[in-house]
């Protein structure tokens, strides 16, 4: 006997606010990070560097986000 589960309906109504809790979350491990950072020896300053410029990236990747989320909402998509 088989159980088929039937899919979660698609729900976006509150994505732009999960968006913009990702993106501030991110700008708090930025900050935080960049806090460690003054007192890291010059390797780990260079990661904590670079993971810092990739979560940069997803910031901005997130912003296109919401303002994708915020003009389909206001289409009436959902």
């Amino acid at each position: 006997m088989s159980h088929r589960r039937q899919a979660k309906p698609d729900d976006r109504s509150d994505n732009v606010e999960k968006l913009q809790s990702m993106v501030q979350n991110t700008l708090e491990n930025i900050e935080a990070a960049e806090e460690t950072a003054a007192f890291a020896g010059p390797e780990e300053r260079a990661d904590i560097e670079a993971k810092n410029q990739r979560r940069k990236e997803a910031v901005r990747g997130l912003r296109e986000e919401i303002k994708d989320e915020a003009a389909a909402r206001e289409r009436g998509n959902y």
